[in-house]
């Protein structure tokens, strides 16, 4: 496979050096791309640079994915408003190694083919490189001329965003130079990729490669363009935040409907930027999509392919059945099924009580009393007895059989829930305490 029309028609190139093609049609080529270990998970918004790397190996490249240990201390000034809080040693191991986890979804670390992949920590060479040796080897190499005039120093300087910029934040571009010298001397890594706020980074990289060691010694740069949503807002972004790749930052159930509810125009997208499925699988899932748009062809087909890449396919059903559970028939069993912090992202838009635990001991409390005078889920007991009659009324997805009922403790999901369900759609979520 060729790499580089593997991106182009997946709409993965942004911006490429002359001569990357060439040199990765001549010969096996390693790459990396960066990554910061502000948090110890990913979120979605790191998956694009993350499938260059998984496609770079599926075309028989190999693979780095870089932990910026080091940089990471300090914080990258591109796209950014602000300066970022500084990281501590110990957080940043602990991020580091939450983050391999989840990268071995995507890529492979453990087998012997020669283009395994490789994650290395440039706080491993920083860490003993002295202030003044790193001026003396490096800092003499690059001009405060050419990392004056890259964008990501120019709009802070410039006054567009208030705070300024600190020396900390002015030698980042620097330190990432020296991580792509680094590479190279020590892994043949000619090729460095990232988004596309990472070109002035990457190329003052290959710069300070061409400087320190000779013009006949050449490195690369590839970017992708920066991933958005069809209204232009920025892509991965919730009401509640960043959807994460950790189970306990974003739910399974809340990763999955993330994907199912994208935009058509976006699901065209993401679908050859998030997914390996091949061109001709991807066009027949567009073709089939845009002849009955309704059915969500291609956003049911890319949801089930990142739930699984990311998580399990055993998580990919589960979240499935969830959703039945709000828009189509489930029962009971279903419902039991479901950990608590996916039970509360699938009722988290519903009307919520919270409910007494004394009311449930012993004999209970009889369903009328609990669904209409304890909590308001019914305006009237009247209304209730005349619902439950004609079969409207559930508790857990199982009919009421009479309207009075009795509602135990016996009846809790997770020994602190319980769901009524008015009708076909219309839910309540009890919470006892």
């Amino acid at each position: 496979m060729n790499f580089v029309k593997e991106l182009t028609w997946r709409g993965m190139i942004h911006q490429m050096m002359p001569g990357t093609e060439e040199l990765l049609e001549r010969e096996t080529v390693t790459a990396y791309v960066g990554i910061d270990p502000t948090a110890d998970s990913l979120h979605i918004g790191h998956l694009c640079g993350v499938m260059m790397l998984r496609h770079l190996q599926r075309c028989g490249h190999k693979p780095l994915a870089l932990i910026g240990g080091a940089t990471g201390m300090i914080g990258d000034p591109s796209g950014k408003s602000q300066e970022r809080n500084l990281l501590n040693e110990e957080t940043l191991r602990h991020n580091v190694e939450c983050i391999k986890a989840q990268l071995s979804h995507f890529l492979d670390f453990e087998s012997d083919a020669p283009n395994r992949a490789e994650l290395v920590n440039n706080y491993d060479w920083m860490k003993n490189y002295s202030f003044l040796d790193f001026a003396r080897e490096i800092g003499k190499c690059i001009t405060v001329n050419y990392m004056m005039a890259k964008d990501s120093v120019k709009r802070r300087l410039n006054g567009e965003f208030q705070d300024g910029m600190s020396f900390t934040e002015f030698t980042y571009q620097l330190l990432q130079g020296y991580d792509f010298l680094h590479l190279y001397q020590t892994k043949n890594c000619k090729l460095q990729m990232g988004g596309s706020d990472q070109w002035g980074n990457i190329t003052t990289g290959t710069e300070l490669i061409r400087r320190k060691l000779g013009g006949d010694n050449e490195a690369y740069a590839l970017t992708c363009p920066l991933i958005t949503k069809a209204d232009g807002k920025k892509f991965g972004k919730t009401e509640k935040g960043n959807i994460w790749l950790d189970r306990k930052r974003t739910s399974p159930y809340t990763f999955y409907q993330f994907w199912l509810n994208v935009a058509d125009e976006d699901a065209e997208r993401y679908i050859k930027i998030f997914t390996s499925l091949e061109k001709e699988e991807i066009d027949a899932l567009i073709e089939e999509h845009r002849q009955d748009p309704g059915r969500r062809v291609l956003q049911k087909r890319l949801a089930q392919e990142v739930t699984i890449m990311v998580h399990s396919q055993e998580d990919y059903e589960l979240a499935v059945e969830a959703s039945n559970i709000l828009f189509g028939k489930a029962t009971k069993e279903s419902l039991v099924k479901l950990d608590e912090q996916t039970l509360l992202d699938v009722f988290s838009g519903v009307p919520q009580f919270e409910v007494s635990r004394t009311l449930l001991q012993g004999e209970g409390v009889k369903a009328v009393d609990l669904m209409a005078e304890h909590t308001q889920c019914f305006a009237s007991k009247g209304e209730m007895r005349k619902l439950t009659q004609g079969g409207g009324v559930s508790l857990n997805k199982e009919k009421l059989a009479a309207f009075d009922q009795m509602v135990t403790e016996a009846d809790l999901l997770d020994d602190k829930y319980l769901l009524v369900q008015q009708g076909k759609k219309k839910y309540f979520l009890l919470i006892v305490k």
